[in-house]
């Protein structure tokens, strides 16, 4: 699945990289806003170009066939001021404008999750709602990428997370039970499909997909 974002693109240069990957039979996009670029604290959009995904969903809605995904925020997209369910319409305003399904941000509370979807349900949403889930690999790993998308960490899961900070294999065996546990949650729950974050790291995901029996 291709990723396309709005940053640094006027509308002309996004048509031309469409219309490329429709040359190479790409039929499969995420399309994202995007984050800032390096060194910038908030995104502005390129002269010519795009605020909001939704406007990018729409573009591909009206340039081909395309399966178009979006990204959704269980806790809220952290550059988000008014909060998550200001956020969530958002999300509806994209799956309006033509998205298929929503992959979510990782978290790491399933509670996050089911409110997250029904609150969506109750918006009307139909589309697949897929969680993405990541492996956890240690405390630094974690305490990096939740600064980034603005995941928040259970204290419990912190406070094993510190007392494994120097056993590595400790930590990766901890990160596949917990990853098994919310996994199993949500299958249980009827996820139509989970989407794990493996940071270009499988060894835990293989384990995790043979621990659950789904290879």
């Amino acid at each position: 699945m291709a990723h396309l974002t709005c940053v640094g693109s006027p509308v002309e240069q996004l048509r031309e990289i469409i219309q490329q990957a429709q040359q190479r039979g790409i039929v499969n996009i995420l399309a994202l806003r995007g984050d800032p670029p390096a060194g910038a604290r908030e995104f502005k959009p390129p002269p010519g170009g795009f605020t909001h995904a939704w406007q990018l969903v729409r573009l591909l809605r009206e340039m081909g066939d395309f399966c178009i995904g979006v990204a959704g925020f269980p806790e809220g997209h952290p550059a988000c001021a008014e909060g998550k369910y200001a956020d969530w319409e958002y999300l509806k305003a994209k799956i309006d404008a033509g998205a298929d399904l929503v992959i979510t941000q990782l978290f790491f509370d399933n509670a996050d999750f089911w409110e997250f979807r029904e609150y969506l349900t109750r918006l009307g949403v139909r589309v697949p709602v897929i969680p993405g889930i990541l492996p956890i690999l240690g405390l630094q790993q974690v305490q990096r990428l939740t600064q980034l998308c603005g995941a928040k960490v259970p204290q419990p899961l912190r406070q094993r997370l510190e007392t494994l900070a120097e056993d590595e294999e400790g930590s990766i065996a901890f990160g596949i039970e917990y990853a098994c546990q919310q996994c199993e949650d949500l299958l249980r729950g009827g996820v139509p499909g989970i989407h794990f974050y493996t940071l270009n790291r499988v060894r835990s995901t293989r384990q995790i997909l043979a621990n659950l029996r789904l290879i």
